[in-house]
């Protein structure tokens, strides 16, 4: 599928993205490996699909600098228009609809519990009415593995079998722009205009800027791997525990 030629996005569908280049409220650099970059406009995308049983128009298929996955600009009948993730074969022209019943095809919308066993799915909701929150990513897709009591088992991209209420929201098809797992950056520059600095070795410090640092030659760590602040860097969970939805999930993603 050929992407829209236009290069301008929906002006009102649009704001502007701070860049804080991994710094707090101090100016202490807080995230590492962050810095300045190219200058983006945050595209607002309609992941909740609430706009229910009005049909939509697909205007374009753009690109979206803040996402691995390609954006199509749908106008509605009442001519509002608003920016969806770009499932795969869906083209321009082509006509989408979000409802409680809806036809089988790329792009349209419907809770969880209408849709056929063996469908794929993605912009799926955890909770219902609060948006797609899973399933986003280029290429990625969910399928429809059961249907048991309120819940519907979904098999997720990482393998995970998982169930989801029946009125979450889902959007039928396979996220678009498949073949982005396959782009080779190509150069340093670009890397930089993406705003992700160098990441410098350890062992290729000085002792003052890393515990790793130091020492005559081309020398190893000499201890176990650390951070440049001495926490163990390798093994140790550094996660605090929460709130488990383990008795969601029927087949985790590792064995």
């Amino acid at each position: 599928m050929k992407i829209s030629t236009t290069n301008k996005p929906e002006k009102k569908l649009t704001q502007i993205l701070k860049k804080h280049s991994g710094r707090d409220a101090f100016g202490r650099i807080s995230v590492r490996h962050q810095g300045n970059r190219h200058k983006r406009l945050y595209r607002i995308i309609d992941f909740k699909r609430d706009k229910k049983d009005i049909e939509a128009t697909v205007l374009t298929i753009e690109y979206d600098p803040n996402r691995n996955a390609d954006i199509a600009l749908v106008e509605y009948k009442d001519k509002e228009r608003r920016y969806i993730l770009h499932p795969k074969d869906l083209n321009i022209g082509d006509k989408i609809i979000s409802g409680n019943i809806a036809e089988f095809k790329p792009g349209n919308a419907m809770p969880l519990k209408n849709i056929p066993l063996g469908a794929q799915i993605h912009n799926l909701e955890l909770y219902p009415g609060k948006g797609g929150q899973i399933i986003r990513g280029a290429g990625s897709n969910g399928v429809v593995n059961a249907k048991e009591g309120k819940y519907v088992h979904i098999k997720m991209p990482s393998g995970e079998i998982r169930k989801f209420l029946g009125n979450c929201y889902a959007t039928l098809g396979q996220v678009g722009n498949i073949k982005h797992k396959y782009e080779i950056i190509g150069s340093a520059g670009r890397k930089r205009r993406m705003g992700i600095r160098p990441t410098v070795r350890g062992t290729a410090q000085n002792p003052r800027s890393h515990p790793h640092g130091g020492g005559e030659g081309r020398s190893g760590e000499g201890m176990h791997p650390k951070t440049p602040w001495g926490k163990k860097a390798k093994g140790k969970r550094t996660r605090k525990k929460k709130k488990s939805s383990s008795s969601l999930i029927i087949k985790r993603r590792k064995k």
